[in-house]
């Protein structure tokens, strides 16, 4: 049993770890320079943040389909501008699945 489940965990991280080290192509330096360019200020995070608050809250049964398109591509854009910056986490399935089953076994 033991030996099936080291088999099992060996294999779920040798196969997640070939993706992470080919996505990895990129040098320090032009990341250094990205970093520096991509970062939002605080200012420009609590208006983002306020505008999609703002967007929830409409009543959005009034709104014309061109109007609903635009509100869905600006929250797309906001949302790949706190991407681009970093402000999330990203927890890989492989990742979540192992970290579900240590919790189980421990």
């Amino acid at each position: 049993m033991k030996k099936t489940i080291f088999c099992a965990l060996l294999a779920i991280f040798s196969l997640s770890a070939i993706p992470t080290f080919a996505a990895k192509s990129t040098s320090n330096a032009t990341q250094a320079t990205t970093e520096t360019s991509t970062k939002l200020t605080d200012e420009e995070i609590s208006s983002y943040r306020a505008r999609v608050e703002e967007i929830r809250e409409m009543d959005k049964s009034e709104l014309t389909t061109s109007e609903k398109k635009e509100l869905k591509n600006e929250l797309k854009d906001i949302k790949a501008n706190m991407h681009r910056d970093g402000t999330y986490i990203y927890i890989g399935g492989s990742t979540l699945l192992i970290i579900i089953l240590l919790l189980i076994l421990l």
